[in-house]
């Protein structure tokens, strides 16, 4: 373990646990992360190891077959998952919220049927919220779910399908006006639909369509996609918790874990890229000598440093909140927003201090560079976090006149 971001407070089994994950990075990411990302390869063998160390059912509770840990311990290996590849890390957390919403939301038959294979990684989750046409604002869905007796009838086109194509499990959100009258708030008429589904492309299953892989920039290897709706029949059973009319709020319970995690991946993202740049000043010379030992790269280096650790603390502060029960969205967001931005400026530095290399496909900082922006949008963007952060401020700091 390094000297920068270490957690104080771990018991013996987050430390275990941590330094086995880290040893799996080390080994099993970090040598094949940029050959299969330059190929857009799946971590398949990744993956099936991630299962085995029991990964994917770290949060879901000893009783369904999990290691019933904290947000904590989550993030933290979310932090080192992403320090190996950032990919990896998405693969897991779209499973991860969903298993979340289910433990908070679900009903019994509902937990007791999903929770068990997900802890082991056989269900696997992705949830939906984005469309085509309406980018950050949630509340503009236009995807609908109809009652036609025991079953509803869902339509729409769903966007930005994190494991869409791999998945099995699909948390998505849609309007359902049924029990809401006219004039009801856009908000109170969403309803979570737990729609189950083959994994792959094409038609998954009667009414129910994944196009294909979007060709992105950047968070290659795991697979981004669509997802379309046309009289997709959905028992009623397979209302998220029973009750329509309360999709909204599952789903911004789930981005709130979700925007710890993405604070943890920005850490783990500027902690590789801050490990590259301190290595290679160390081997590059000019003027006779490494250029670590000129001053404008110590500069460098000691900015990379402290934004390296100052998202770390953040990212702890706002996971330790969430688990002695308390609100946590004004955290989550500064941790999402500082350590996205953060990230990003960490990667460039390490870009800049590689010189031409760094434009090198041959060098892994080259892979950081196009992966580190997907954090500025990714759970809400920057503006949105920013937009969350002060109307928190605002109740908290209220003028009393």
């Amino acid at each position: 373990m390094t000297r920068l971001a270490q957690t104080a407070g771990l018991n013996d089994i987050q430390r275990e646990i941590l330094s086995t994950v880290r040893d799996f990075v080390d080994k099993e990411i970090i040598p094949v992360a940029t050959q299969l990302e330059h190929r857009d390869e799946y971590p398949t063998e990744i993956v099936e190891g991630l299962k085995e160390l029991g990964l994917f059912g770290l949060m879901i509770p000893e009783e369904y077959g999990g290691l019933g840990e904290s947000l904590l311990t989550y993030a933290l290996c979310v932090e080192e998952i992403a320090r190996g590849w950032m990919s990896v890390s998405g693969i897991i957390n779209t499973h991860f919220i969903v298993a979340y919403m289910l433990k908070q939301h679900g009903t019994q038959e509902q937990k007791d049927t999903f929770l068990p294979r997900m802890a082991l990684g056989e269900v696997r989750g992705a949830f939906s919220m984005s469309e085509p046409a309406l980018g950050s604002d949630v509340s503009a869905i236009s995807s609908k779910g109809v009652k036609e007796g025991d079953e509803y009838v869902l339509n729409g086109q769903k966007m930005w399908l994190t494991n869409g194509g791999t998945s099995t499990l699909v948390a998505v959100l849609c309007r359902s006006d049924e029990g809401h009258p006219e004039g009801t708030a856009p908000h109170k008429s969403m309803t979570t639909f737990l729609v189950e589904k083959e994994p792959g492309f094409g038609e998954v299953r009667p009414g129910l369509t994944i196009p294909g892989k979007i060709d992105k920039m950047g968070y290659k290897g795991v697979d981004t996609t669509e997802l379309i709706m046309d009289d997709l029949r959905i028992p009623a059973n397979r209302v998220l918790g029973g009750t329509t009319g309360r999709g909204f709020y599952q789903m911004m319970d789930g981005v709130e874990v979700g925007r710890v995690n993405v604070a943890a991946r920005g850490c783990g993202v500027a902690q590789r890229a801050f490990e590259l740049g301190v290595s290679y000043a160390q081997q590059r010379h000019t003027f006779g000598k490494p250029i670590a030992q000129h001053q404008a790269i110590q500069f460098k280096l000691a900015e990379m440093a402290t934004k390296v650790e100052a998202a770390h603390a953040m990212m702890v502060n706002a996971a330790r909140k969430k688990d002695s029960g308390e609100r946590n969205d004004l955290e989550a967001g500064m941790a999402k927003y500082l350590a996205s931005e953060y990230c990003k400026e960490v990667v460039e530095d390490a870009f800049r201090i590689h010189g031409g290399y760094g434009f090198s496909k041959e060098y892994e900082i080259e892979r950081l560079y196009r992966e580190a922006p997907m954090l500025l949008i990714g759970e809400g963007t920057a503006e949105i976090q920013k937009m969350i952060i002060g109307r928190r401020l605002l109740e908290e700091y209220r003028f009393q006149g």
